[in-house]
């Protein structure tokens, strides 16, 4: 079964943390979005990627600001919903990104991608070389419409849930047998469910260099999986530090996202994103 699935589901229970508040400062000084300001990104393969504010847009009777992005996603396993909102809403409650649709696509995408790199170790196994099985599959996902970013006030170490995945993976065995009149059982099996929390916490403030410039006072925020629990599902169940897959955020202040990683569970990076160029748009002199 895939790595990963299996390493959410078999997260234990830890409930303490402790809460530092960080003082009262405003989502939005960490989540700029000035029309026409603009941000360029570089992958840890070298591909660009330019994020630009424009028009707000009305979704379901509420205003949010939207972003752009050039080039436009063609792989949605390559999707990240941390730093490619199309649409965002800054609350008095926290930043929060309206990505319901793509998050379902992609996290659909990444894990049909990582079960068929898993399943063709399995396709057309034959011990005997008279039975061979090959295995297929249906994926359900359903996702909060909302990702909550970053929640106000700012607090250390204090988990938040950022958004809920729901749905199934059902599992098709196809048997096929050059032995006359063997009767061996296959087709579908028994739908895997998923169930699952992503959780969120701002770690520490730190300085991040990256080659837009040094940004001080950044905000790291860590995200991870967890299992859901269905008699109480707002509690971490992970302290998303260790043995886990890690996403790690970095917001500057009049900046927004500068880096962004993703940790695999033996501490490897696996994907990262870094701010090259930047100019933020406001009513006195931009900055680049």
């Amino acid at each position: 079964m895939l790595k990963r699935f299996r390493v959410f589901l078999s997260l234990s229970l830890i409930l303490g943390f402790s809460a530092t508040l960080l003082g009262k400062e405003k989502t939005d000084t960490y989540f700029p979005h000035a029309l026409g300001s603009y941000w360029v990104y570089k992958d840890q393969d070298g591909n660009k990627l330019t994020r630009r504010a424009v028009e707000t847009k009305t979704i379901e009777n509420e205003t949010y600001h939207a972003f752009s992005y050039e080039p436009a996603v063609e792989d949605w396993a390559d999707y990240e919903h941390y730093v490619r909102p199309n649409f965002y809403q800054i609350r008095k409650d926290g930043i929060s990104f309206f990505v319901g649709d793509e998050f379902e696509k992609a996290f659909e995408a990444k894990l049909r991608k990582e079960m068929e790199a898993d399943s063709k170790k399995q396709q057309g196994i034959s011990t005997t070389g008279d039975v061979s099985a090959d295995v297929s599959y249906e994926i359900e996902v359903k996702a909060k419409d909302d990702f909550y970013l970053l929640p106000t006030p700012i607090v250390f170490d204090k988990a938040w849930t950022a958004t809920q995945i729901s749905g199934s993976i059902t599992l098709k065995l196809e048997i096929q047998s050059a032995i006359p009149n063997l009767q061996i059982p296959g087709g579908d099996q028994e739908p895997i469910p998923i169930a699952l929390v992503e959780k969120g916490k701002v770690t520490a403030k730190e300085t991040v260099k990256t080659a837009a410039g040094t940004f001080e006072d950044c905000l790291k925020i860590e995200y991870w999986y967890a299992a859901m629990e269905k008699e109480d599902a707002t509690q971490p169940t992970s302290s998303g530090t260790s043995d886990i897959e890690l996403t790690r955020l970095w917001l500057a202040p009049n900046v927004g996202i500068v880096k962004f990683i993703r940790v695999s569970a033996d501490s490897k990076v696996e994907k990262s994103l870094e701010l090259t160029q930047y100019e933020i748009k406001s009513t006195g002199s931009g900055s680049e």
